[in-house]
């Protein structure tokens, strides 16, 4: 079989599964088997592909046919125009966290800052972060230690081990430090909500970085009421929040001593980041 041909039958094979980017997912996962560019293989349509290569583009196939997403197959997200470590206990990067991360580095572009990433999965905020604001240092924190591997993997990738460190701890074992910018992306959604997620999100990523808790503010709550005692007076606390739960975060920001400073819309044009400055 030529590429043409096993594009075909791995798009046809997705598409009876209901994969929506079944043409697209054919290409990257045979990319993948060849370990050449999708460009590479689009301009050498009619070379020729052996039977253990075929073997091996059919299991990736029968992966995604089940809804387990692309990034995980490929064990790589890119964000930030950097390619990330990822796997099942890591969320998987979304381009709406890209416009926050792209606004704190416009906030604080040539400043030597302390940050703090809560729940730093992956660890793409705080290393895109830190990659950018080359004076600044950061301390990662996630409860689940296997995140927290993968995301020194990361570290090390891009050469920021000396300015990052990653700990498998809770918010609440955070003491006796003040940060310039606490960010976090928490889990937002409402536990009743999770069910109706997409098979690839709640088949595969991690529910403990989904589940937010009966109204979905349970980790916003702790996030924002442990931030007013490690961050310095006018710190800021950058936020990601799900869709439409902007009231209710500004209110509990509000009483807990914070101005909202900048808000950013997503690409459907819904607030999803919130920029708080703490006044004491």
């Amino acid at each position: 079989m030529n590429l043409f041909e096993l594009i075909k039958v791995g798009s046809n094979l997705l598409k009876k599964n209901k994969i929506k980017s079944h043409i697209l997912d054919s290409e990257v996962l045979l990319s993948k088997t060849l370990n050449k560019s999708r460009e590479e293989i689009l301009i050498n349509l009619d070379q020729k592909i052996d039977k253990q290569k075929i073997l091996e583009f059919k299991k990736y196939l029968i992966r995604r046919s089940k809804n387990e997403p692309i990034a995980y197959i490929l064990k790589e997200k890119e964000f930030w125009s950097k390619r990330f470590n990822v796997n099942k206990h890591t969320l998987i990067p979304r381009p709406e966290t890209e416009l926050l991360v792209d606004k704190l580095i416009r906030i604080y572009s040539g400043k030597k800052i302390s940050i703090l990433d809560i729940g730093t999965g992956s660890g793409c905020i705080l290393i895109s972060l830190l990659d950018t604001l080359k004076q600044s240092r950061g301390l990662g924190i996630d409860i689940s230690k296997k995140a927290i591997l993968t995301a020194k993997k990361n570290a090390q990738k891009f050469n920021l081990l000396n300015r990052i460190k990653f700990l498998s701890k809770s918010i609440d074992c955070i003491f006796n430090k003040k940060f310039d910018l606490i960010v976090s992306n928490p889990p937002y959604i409402e536990t009743k909500d999770i069910k109706n997620l997409s098979n690839d999100i709640k088949k595969y990523e991690p529910i403990m970085a989904l589940d937010g808790g009966n109204d979905g503010l349970d980790l916003i709550k702790k996030v924002i009421y442990k931030s007013k005692h490690i961050l310095k007076i006018q710190g800021m606390l950058a936020l990601e929040i799900g869709n439409e739960q902007i009231k209710k975060v500004s209110k509990i920001l509000f009483d807990n001593n914070f101005r909202i400073k900048h808000v950013i819309k997503d690409y459907k044009n819904n607030i999803r980041c919130v920029l708080a400055i703490y006044n004491k």
